[in-house]
């Protein structure tokens, strides 16, 4: 949750200039940034504060926001203990077979 006394607050507009360029050299348009805000990415959400008619994020929400959409792309993030330990005994069943 952000926090505005101790973020550094940004316009949606102002957000979308601050982030790198993406396809084409462009970046994301602020359409883009509002969708992150409402909809979210890949279930991700950004962050963000209605300040009377404008909507703002911070640039802490922002890189929370992209470890979160790293952390949904880890293929890791599924598996369950069970499955861990499953995987872990056939590694240990295989380095066996391989005489280490």
């Amino acid at each position: 949750m952000i926090d505005p006394n101790t973020e550094t607050l940004l316009c949606l507009v102002d957000a979308a200039r601050s982030l790198p360029r993406r396809r084409a050299g462009k970046r994301p348009h602020v359409s883009c940034l509002y969708r992150w805000t409402t909809t979210g990415c890949k279930g991700v959400v950004l962050e963000s504060l209605q300040c009377g008619g404008t909507r703002v994020t911070s640039a802490e929400a922002l890189a929370r926001f992209f470890q979160r959409l790293t952390y949904a792309d880890d293929p890791r993030r599924d598996r369950t203990p069970d499955r861990r330990q499953r995987a872990a005994q056939a590694a240990v069943r295989e380095l066996e077979r391989e005489g280490l």
